[in-house]
């Protein structure tokens, strides 16, 4: 993919907004009407909402318009503008905003990363320089997938914009932490002025480490499987007996039996159980070889469900029949 791609095609404005505690679904319900509206405008091809994560800790809306003139129209409207009156008093703070100009939507959101500069008119080739050498240092990184770089759009942004993607959350990390992307950094100190931003997956906010005040992209699609797999055995059977005594028809029993348990995992299991026991395999740290992190995480992974599966069968057979 070339780093440089211009074409004129389509248009993308991705904004993120900090919402004020206690205001998050009142936030949520306006969005989507704000979309709705946006959606009734010249050129729309579509929205999307995405709640808070540990990788990007605004709420994120993404537009897409069939070009920049039509995304210009929504952007600056007057309809927009009353929408952000009447939205204001959820907002935590000024909304930041990044908008690319043509390119395809990124075929995976969850390793999709965009980065914005403020670049000097004189600085120009110096910076298209560097972020030719940005992009092929991270290209001999494995799961690099490519880059895209934007030209600020005029009446919109004055920030050059890039993309870049890996295949996995592993991956990425790994170029993320790394030494060459550090050493890449500060060949590049006149260009330190940028904002990064990580479109994170659905299970984002179930992974949510803090790894010294630096959010870190999620564990890979593998590990992210195995893991839920680990809380949500415990989850659904503890429920099952607890439900058990009402008899309640099939339809109904998984109706109640799946809303407590999403509701059970997101606040406690993977928050509390999941994340502790799991988090050097989940988050591993780049100095540790990955074969022994992988072996001690799976070896818990083995041990605990080894574990629950004693404690039910011993619960079901041996104390407490079941209805």
């Amino acid at each position: 993919m070339n780093a440089e791609r211009l074409e004129e095609s389509t248009a993308t404005a991705i904004i993120g907004q900090k919402v004020l505690p206690g205001l998050e679904r009142e936030y949520e319900t306006w969005q989507e009407d704000v979309n709705a509206a946006a959606a009734e405008y010249p050129g729309a091809l579509g929205s999307e909402i995405s709640p808070p994560t540990s990788l990007q800790p605004d709420w994120v809306t993404v537009y897409r318009f069939d070009s920049i003139a039509h995304l210009q129209t929504w952007i600056n409207s007057a309809t927009r503008q009353r929408l952000l009156d009447a939205g204001s008093k959820y907002f935590d703070g000024p909304a930041t905003q990044q908008v690319v100009s043509g390119g395809t939507r990124p075929a995976d959101p969850l390793v999709t990363v965009v980065v914005t500069h403020r670049v000097h008119p004189d600085s120009v080739d110096d910076f298209l320089a560097w972020q030719r050498h940005m992009s092929e240092e991270e290209g001999r990184f494995e799961g690099f997938r490519g880059t895209e770089l934007f030209r600020p759009v005029e009446g919109i942004q004055d920030e050059w914009t890039t993309l870049y993607r890996f295949d996995n959350a592993e991956h990425l990390d790994a170029w993320l932490t790394s030494a060459k992307r550090q050493e890449v950094l500060a060949e590049g100190k006149k260009f330190s002025d940028y904002r990064m931003r990580t479109i994170d997956n659905s299970f984002g906010s179930w992974f949510a480490f803090d790894e010294n005040g630096k959010e870190a992209p999620p564990p890979s699609v593998t590990k992210t499987a195995i893991a839920v797999w680990v809380g949500l055995y415990p989850t659904v059977v503890l429920l099952a007996l607890a439900l058990s005594p009402l008899k309640l028809p099939i339809w109904i029993g998984l109706l109640v039996g799946n809303l407590l348990s999403s509701l059970i995992m997101s606040f406690f299991t993977m928050p509390y159980y999941v994340n502790p026991l799991l988090k050097r395999w989940l988050r591993p740290s780049p100095d540790e070889p990955a074969m022994k992190t992988n072996l001690i995480g799976l070896g818990i992974v083995a041990a605990l469900n080894l574990f629950w599966v004693v404690v039910f069968y011993m619960v079901t057979t041996q104390i407490w029949k079941l209805p």
